[in-house]
């Protein structure tokens, strides 16, 4: 009963969503309120659930959400973004430019949330399409690809993130085992999935993208001189990564060699964790990409304020999907799952990617999806030696398999594209399935060696 409660539970909110239109933080709100009934919970302790689910999730996650959207605003605005893309295509020429696109998205993805990056760089793509007179669409998935991947593998980006701190899991080692898994699978899903979609779908490839672009809003175009050097640029878009990574391996050394904590690991420590990290990365940022040339202050905060603004909704999105998870946990519904699979031989690896899959296919969200799993599994971590840093990849691979109708993206990515229905689920939502199935694939290829 607990799974076929929560199942309908899911198809309802579903049915709000799409059918009655009711706002999506408003659903997850409701719909957690009638699991908590429907599961047996004391009605007095639903509420009290609920907020703890919201509490959670954002003391993990708002700092780096917020953080993190500033970052990419501030390198937006001042034209770092488009240093690094027209850069990168200069050095590559035009017949190897498709990789140019690629590189700049992951560097820029890294540091950009998928929807800020593909506002930020569908118009800077189109136009070097125009350019070269490529297709914007042979250009445009392997963007997104890129785009995808580092936002389901790659802190600080929310997913695995929040993933990560639910499962206990060391960010840093998330971090690294997801570069590890995301340039394969960039390399599959996006440049050579690419040549297989033009011979299924060359319709998609042949159009002519005028006009398209605008539906995601105006995007500012600069003259080259005027923005920062691209080594300025691309050092303030992968600062996050570098404070991770020097975080993480000097950890790693600490453990192998057995030293004894001391004020230096601690400062090291501090300086690796999430939220410094993306709070050091912004003030380097106003730095480098205000004050250094010469902006003044008020505009600058402008940039920030306005980023924040942005935001505001997807945090309470965020927290109120951890809302859901813990009333699933607290209504025993990961107890259930786990006394489902006690003494299973499926490994937990492949069980959270599963779990992951259906809630996703199920709801289109794939943070509430990631969420959801979470709440499942984690009561079947007790007694098992997974990895915890790979069973966060693998749950992020699951959530975001088949992109369809009730994931906004597929929306953005077909209205913003220019393409059909047919094409949209030949290009996009084959796309993302091989980045879940190549996610899945190599994080079992991984664990056989860590």
């Amino acid at each position: 009963m607990p799974l076929i409660i929560t199942a309908i539970g899911i198809l309802l909110l579903i049915f709000l969503i799409m059918k009655v239109r009711l706002h999506t933080f408003i659903t997850l709100v409701v719909i957690s309120f009638l699991l908590g009934v429907g599961l047996g919970m004391p009605i007095n302790e639903i509420m009290g659930s609920i907020q703890n689910g919201l509490g959670k999730t954002m003391a993990s996650t708002a700092l780096i959400f917020g953080l993190g959207a500033i970052l990419g605003k501030l390198i937006a605005d001042a034209g770092g973004a488009q240093r690094i893309a027209m850069t990168l295509i200069d050095k590559f020429g035009k017949k190897h430019v498709q990789w140019a696109v690629v590189l700049a998205s992951f560097i820029l993805g890294i540091a950009l949330f998928f929807e800020v990056g593909l506002v930020l760089l569908i118009p800077i793509v189109y136009q070097i399409a125009k350019q070269t007179k490529i297709s914007f669409v042979w250009l445009g998935l392997p963007m997104t690809t890129a785009l995808s991947v580092t936002h389901a593998f790659l802190p600080p980006h929310p997913g695995p993130t929040v993933i990560a701190a639910q499962y206990g899991a060391n960010i840093g080692m998330v971090l690294l085992y997801g570069f590890v898994i995301a340039i394969p699978t960039i390399l599959i899903a996006g440049p050579l999935f690419t040549i297989f979609a033009k011979k299924v779908v060359p319709s998609a490839f042949n159009k002519v993208m005028e006009g398209s672009i605008a539906k995601l809003g105006d995007a500012k175009a600069y003259k080259l001189e005027d923005t920062p050097k691209f080594s300025v640029s691309a050092f303030t878009a992968l600062f996050p990564v570098l404070l991770m990574s020097i975080s993480t391996i000097v950890t790693l050394i600490r453990d192998v060699v057995g030293l004894e904590d001391n004020l230096f690991f601690a400062i090291v420590e501090t300086i690796g964790h999430p939220s410094m990290v993306m709070l050091l990365s912004v003030l380097l940022a106003i730095y480098t990409m205000g004050i250094a040339r010469k902006i003044p202050i008020d505009s600058i905060m402008t940039s920030v304020e306005s980023s924040v603004k942005a935001i505001g909704m997807l945090l309470l999105i965020l927290g109120v999907s951890g809302s859901l998870k813990e009333v699933l946990m607290d209504g025993g519904v990961g107890d259930y799952v786990a006394e489902i699979f006690e003494g299973s031989t499926i490994s937990p690896l492949v069980l959270a990617w599963l779990i992951a899959a259906i809630i996703r296919l199920a709801q289109g969200s794939a943070t509430v999806s990631a969420l959801t799993t979470a709440g499942l599994v984690i009561p079947m971590l007790a007694g098992s030696d997974v990895n915890l840093a790979l069973l966060v990849l693998a749950t992020g691979s699951g959530s975001v398999i088949a992109s369809h109708v009730n994931d906004t993206g597929f929306w953005i990515i077909k209205e913003s594209f220019g393409l059909t229905m047919k094409e949209t689920f030949a290009t996009w939502t084959v796309l993302e399935t091989l980045i879940s199935v190549c996610g899945l694939g190599f994080v079992l290829l991984l664990s056989l060696f860590v």
